[in-house]
């Protein structure tokens, strides 16, 4: 029993973190034009110039998206909060454009929890209370005013750029990126304004992979909420290559007026391709629906 209960605490961190991940991606799609930063001083000849190479390499960023449609692994996920760690075994499923799903189940057998998102709902179970979360990002209060976009999600499990409100990057789209490719650093940053979001990836200028990407949401009424998502450890699908280690923290400003941060270490163990897994979970009529209030409600009570 006290075990059990260890693991529906934790899965109840897990599932506030995720949540709190949901938020922090949703704030900034009150997309307003943002214009190209060029230099006055400079004649428009070098201003063209730079901004042609500038987005030259916004589009080679983008160009390393993998081609393939359906990635499954088996994966180590660690939870960090508080000084105290968690490791758990399980699965992730990400189908594109349809799902991202991560199943957690201590040492691979027995699944206690899933974590499954799609462009229509977000869907929690929690396996040893035969509770769940389902629900349209519209019935989610906070996510509706919002305007929380699936799509945004999918680019940071996928390793490439985004737009808020945006199913996929145009290359007219690129536009609107910065690239601060002067110097000689061995990294470029890549830039978005959007409101009161601000986005920066960190890429190789070499290959124009993903190492980092930072998102913040400047509130103020409620300050700044932060994001840090790590990318390492590529390794090849087909002709592109994917992150196998990921690591994100989580900061958002607490009712005490201090912070509160949480980070993830998502490893994936062996990646697969084919897509034998179905895009839906069906949940059991055994189950019962609560709200994702309640479920941060318990969260905050642990």
């Amino acid at each position: 029993m006290k075990r059990n209960k260890i693991r529906i605490c934790a899965l109840y961190n897990i599932i506030g973190i995720f949540a709190a991940l949901l938020l922090l991606s949703s704030c900034g799609t009150q997309r307003q034009a943002v214009a190209v930063n060029t230099n006055k001083q400079g004649s428009a000849q070098m201003e063209s110039e730079l901004h042609r190479h500038q987005l030259a390499f916004v589009q080679k960023v983008s160009d390393n998206a993998v081609y393939a449609k359906n990635i499954s692994s088996k994966i180590s996920f660690t939870l960090r909060k508080g000084g105290k760690d968690l490791s758990v075994d399980g699965q992730l499923h990400m189908r594109r454009n349809e799902v991202i799903r991560i199943q957690l189940a201590p040492l691979g057998l027995v699944e206690v929890g899933r974590i499954e998102f799609t462009p229509q709902q977000v869907l929690i179970l929690i396996r040893p209370t035969k509770e769940y979360i389902q629900a349209s990002y519209d019935e989610i209060d906070f996510l509706h005013k919002n305007g929380l976009n699936f799509y945004s999600l999918q680019a940071l499990f996928w390793n490439q750029l985004f737009l808020p409100g945006q199913d996929r990057v145009s290359e007219q789209l690129l536009e609107r990126f910065v690239a601060s490719i002067e110097g000689n650093s061995a990294s470029v940053p890549v830039s978005l304004n959007d409101g009161q979001m601000t986005y920066k990836w960190t890429t190789d200028r070499q290959t124009g992979r993903i190492t980092q990407t930072n998102a913040a949401y400047n509130s103020k009424t409620y300050g700044t909420s932060s994001l840090v998502w790590k990318y390492a450890d590529f390794q090849f699908i087909g002709s592109k290559s994917f992150p196998c280690n990921h690591n994100f923290t989580l900061t958002t400003p607490a009712a005490t007026g201090s912070n509160q941060s949480f980070e993830v270490t998502l490893k994936l163990k062996k990646i697969d391709t084919a897509g034998s897994f179905d895009a839906k979970t069906t949940v059991s009529p055994k189950y019962k629906q609560i709200t994702v209030e309640q479920a941060i409600r318990r969260i905050m009570n642990l």
